[in-house]
């Protein structure tokens, strides 16, 4: 399959702060090396782009030496943390703003969804904004009127479509921004996060659309999404970016592995804060969330084995010991317990592991709930801070989905206690 968008060493730097260069001692200098025939002197410097540190240069670098390429007809996902460089690559790619270094080569017609409303105006009413748009994807107005009908009807806002844009809802301008620009048949269309603002049953119609727009008509669709599920569904390649930076480009469910593990640290190992209590016979110290082999697991995704390790500390002996592990929704509605057969312990450090051979509950973020007991009346400890994710990434074992995630439980979890 031929190539249709290649692009080769692009990087992007900004200066923090301000807009432009900030001195015109800065914009001499790159004038008087452009002179002279040399590189400009500030692409030399410049700190990596991380937005969690402070800055250690007036530059910084949002992207830096990207090179890949895309075929036609392929659905490409990109994804990466808050800050990894997605945007300005896709703004890059539909020739918002220029790279500071590289080239894109395209063969065809790019659209571009970047922003909820982008090239709309507030005062002309949607239908008139559907051919302001259309024009600006470079369309005639033949061809617009010839998909009008199909674009209204789509968008779902038929009855609105006279009103102005500026009396939309923002889930009604994605709607039919969306349709302008799926239903205006470019080679290339680019698509940053804005589905996510419209509600579930326009997300379900715009994914099998861009999945007509690639294996139907063989058009090319570059996606950015941190919605893994809809990543796993749609893209059969994906790149991961970091700090601005290319981490790889492969098959989605390699690269979003690469992703979660990424993640890992705080959404996998709870510390826990030493009881003041003299008199508490045993409390907990760690919690960690692993797969079967051990590895630290920040997001679980469904249908995954997973284990749930509680390190805890008997201070003095201590008979009919119990580790109450419970689960809720944020709301704090209860879903399950699970508890370990009662321990006679003598003092020393013990870890309990809770074990489940498939994660089957829905995606999302839920509470973990750590009790230790003597007996099931005499709390000993008790910590409710534990927040786990729950990912919309279905975990798939030879080739075969292990759950589709509907929130029913599989067999209760497998309970241990030793000592360390």
């Amino acid at each position: 399959m031929s190539i249709i968008l290649k692009a080769e060493n692009i990087s992007k730097q900004y200066r923090l702060g301000v807009v432009g260069t900030g001195t015109i001692s800065h914009d001499i200098n790159r004038w008087w090396a452009g002179i002279r025939g040399k590189e400009d002197p500030y692409l030399k410097v410049g700190s990596e782009n991380d937005r969690s540190t402070k800055a250690d240069s007036d530059y910084v670098w949002a992207l830096q030496d990207i090179n890949f390429e895309v075929r036609k007809g392929e659905v490409l996902g990109i994804i990466g943390k808050n800050g990894a460089g997605k945007s300005t690559l896709l703004k890059i790619l539909s020739k918002v703003t220029i790279p500071t270094t590289g080239v894109i080569k395209t063969k065809g017609r790019i659209a571009s969804l970047l922003e909820v409303g982008t090239g709309f105006h507030p005062e002309l009413t949607g239908r008139e904004n559907i051919y302001l748009n259309g024009a600006i994807l470079g369309m005639t107005k033949a061809e617009i009127r010839t998909k009008e009908a199909e674009i209204i009807e789509f968008s779902g806002c038929e009855r609105y479509v006279d009103t102005p844009v500026k009396r939309y809802s923002s889930g009604m301008r994605v709607r039919l921004a969306f349709a302008v620009a799926a239903f205006l048949e470019p080679d290339i269309l680019v698509i940053d996060e804005v589905l996510a603002v419209g509600d579930a049953e326009f997300q379900k119609k715009a994914i099998g659309k861009m999945q007509d727009i690639s294996k139907g008509d063989g058009r090319t669709v570059l996606f950015v999404s941190h919605n893994m599920g809809v990543i796993q569904s749609l893209c059969d390649e994906t790149i991961l970016l970091h700090n601005g930076r290319f981490v790889e480009k492969g098959k989605t469910e390699h690269v979003i592995n690469t992703y979660l593990k990424q993640n890992i640290g705080n959404d996998a190992v709870f510390n826990f804060d030493i009881p003041k209590n003299n008199n508490i016979q045993a409390y907990a110290t760690k919690l960690t969330i692993v797969d079967l082999n051990g590895n630290l697991m920040s997001e679980i995704p469904i249908g995954k084995p997973w284990k749930v390790k509680i390190h805890f500390t008997v201070c003095q002996e201590i008979n009919n010991l119990i580790i109450g592990l419970g689960m809720t929704d944020m709301l704090n509605a209860p879903i399950r317990t699970s508890w370990t057969p009662s321990n006679n312990l003598t003092p020393g450090e013990y870890i309990a592991e809770f074990v489940e051979d498939s994660v089957v509950f829905n995606h999302g973020r839920y509470k973990l709930k750590i009790g230790i007991s003597k007996g099931f009346h005499s709390i000993q400890y008790l910590d409710e801070n534990v927040y786990i994710t729950i990912s919309e990434v279905v975990y798939k074992q030879d080739k075969t989905v292990l759950t589709n995630g509907n929130g029913v439980f599989s067999n209760q979890m497998k309970m241990n206690v030793y000592k360390t």
